[in-house]
């Protein structure tokens, strides 16, 4: 009978033991084996996406990120962003080149985040940075975040519409307390967004591309210090 429980807890104890490190492979493989990050961004920094795999330049938080024809493209993201593995300048000028291939839109991007955070359940999602959104909810608004895009008072707007494969140019500025977001037009703001208690510093330093469901592309990312 003593022998009996010393194998039954023997058991039970690799069994358990078997699938916590099975459990903590999978956590290690959805974000990778993840290396010391590049240096900060403290001179203009680009990506035109012209090869063949994502690389090393960034934390893949899932397999759904893909280079093609020269873009990087997403679909199906469910909140599982793509973050760059280089610190953002605390004021900086971000510049890419977008498209959705639906007519829901739904362009995304988060910028001054913790650089791994994602949905794990495809539940409520709060971001650790600020999020832009362009054509969300299906096409009905675009909105700046500051961490929870579900917000009530977040800076809004109903037009335009994202236009399916169109190609739109972001570019998104921030000094100081203010961020101001173009699209397209770069001489009037597309949408403002004033922060008295701005996110900065640990917690604050990173870049991601961002999805739900809809087919995307992003090109051309452009980052440099703010002037």
């Amino acid at each position: 009978m003593r022998s009996t429980t010393f194998a039954s807890y023997t058991s039970a104890f690799l069994a358990t033991g078997l699938a916590t490190g099975l459990a903590t492979g999978l956590a290690t493989g959805l974000l990778g084996c993840r290396q010391p990050d590049p240096p900060a961004v403290t001179r203009p920094w680009n990506d035109g996406y012209e090869r063949g795999e994502v690389g090393g330049d960034y934390l893949a938080t899932d397999d759904v990120y893909k280079l093609a024809d020269g873009h990087l493209t997403v679909e199906n993201g469910y909140n599982h962003p793509l973050w760059l593995r280089r610190k953002l300048p605390r004021d900086a000028v971000i510049e890419l080149d977008c498209a959705s291939r639906s007519p829901q839109g739904d362009i995304k991007v988060e910028a001054w985040a913790d650089g791994e955070s994602y949905d794990k359940d495809k539940g409520s999602y709060r971001s650790t940075g600020y999020v832009f959104i362009f054509g969300g909810w299906r096409n009905d608004r675009s909105i700046i975040a500051r961490m929870d895009e579900h917000a009530p008072d977040v800076p809004t707007r109903r037009e335009p519409k994202v236009e399916p494969n169109r190609t739109y140019h972001w570019k998104i500025v921030r000094k100081g307390n203010r961020i101001d977001w173009f699209v397209d037009d770069l001489s009037t703001p597309f949408l403002t967004y004033d922060d008295p208690e701005p996110l900065q510093g640990s917690g604050h330093e990173y870049f991601g591309f961002n999805d739900w469901e809809t087919p995307v592309w992003f090109d051309n990312l452009t980052i440099a210090p703010a002037p």
